[in-house]
């Protein structure tokens, strides 16, 4: 997987890192269930993407976010800038002011029968944050969509805190917990595809017929991609709930 440096060379560090940085926090918010709107980071990652759409139609980006004063004003101007991509000129800029408004002015002063709109949405923060981050690195790295939003899950670092983490070594700080259980924390605290010899290094499991056994369950049971020949382990979408569900138990 192509380092989040690279993917985003043309940017600044200091627009760089706080994109990442801010869209890593929606994921992690999500993933962790904190759906209220102080958490969710939409506004700062919008002001951020704006930066550098901004940025990209001038011809130079400056060295940190701004913010402007009328950030729906602001968004319609990328309309005139016919230079741009057109992700960059329509589609962005249209969302943004939607993203921005959710973050801003949503789960407050609601009456009481109405439904806490948290939790959707912290979903379509979610899912339009991903695209936006997918498109970005489509145009600046010039890769084709399904290999962008590949990269942008490898952007994603799962926080949790049940797992230490210390340079290339993870420990589980339940050592009494079942192997499966441990497995799936492992990898759902990886970036990308764990390496199986990583899994059975950081678990410390004496027996590795039977780590080699469990993690083919958990492939047939579709937690986890097992690709034996890369010798990897991925995440997938219902092992990705499961590791939630892990979580909030041990909490």
């Amino acid at each position: 997987m192509v380092a989040s440096a690279i993917l985003l060379s043309a940017l600044p560090p200091g627009l760089r890192d706080p994109l990442i940085e801010e869209y890593n926090s929606i994921v992690r918010n999500y993933m962790e269930r904190r759906w209220s709107p102080s958490e969710l980071s939409g506004g700062k990652f919008c002001e951020i993407v704006y930066t550098i759409i901004d940025g990209y139609a001038s011809g130079t980006f400056p060295g940190t976010p701004k913010k402007p004063r009328d950030f729906v004003t602001a968004c319609k101007a990328l309309e005139s800038r016919v230079s741009s991509p057109r992700s960059f000129q329509i589609l962005i800029p249209r969302l943004l002011p939607g993203l921005y408004e959710i973050r801003n002015n949503r789960g407050v002063g609601h009456a009481g029968g109405d439904v806490n709109p948290n939790q959707m949405d912290a979903t379509i923060v979610l899912s339009l944050a991903s695209w936006v981050m997918a498109e970005l690195i489509r145009v600046f790295h010039k890769m084709p969509i399904v290999e962008a939003q590949r990269a942008v899950d490898s952007l994603v670092e799962r926080r949790l805190p049940i797992v230490w983490t210390e340079g290339e070594t993870r420990r589980v700080l339940q050592p009494g917990m079942k192997l499966k259980d441990q497995i799936m924390l492992l990898i759902g605290s990886s970036s990308s595809a764990a390496k199986v010899t990583d899994l059975f290094s950081w678990t410390e499991y004496g027996n590795r017929a039977h780590f080699n056994k469990t993690l083919r369950t958990l492939h047939r049971g579709r937690f986890i991609e097992l690709n034996e020949r890369a010798g990897t382990a991925t995440m997938l979408p219902p092992g990705a709930d499961y590791v939630t569900a892990l979580t909030q138990r041990q909490s």
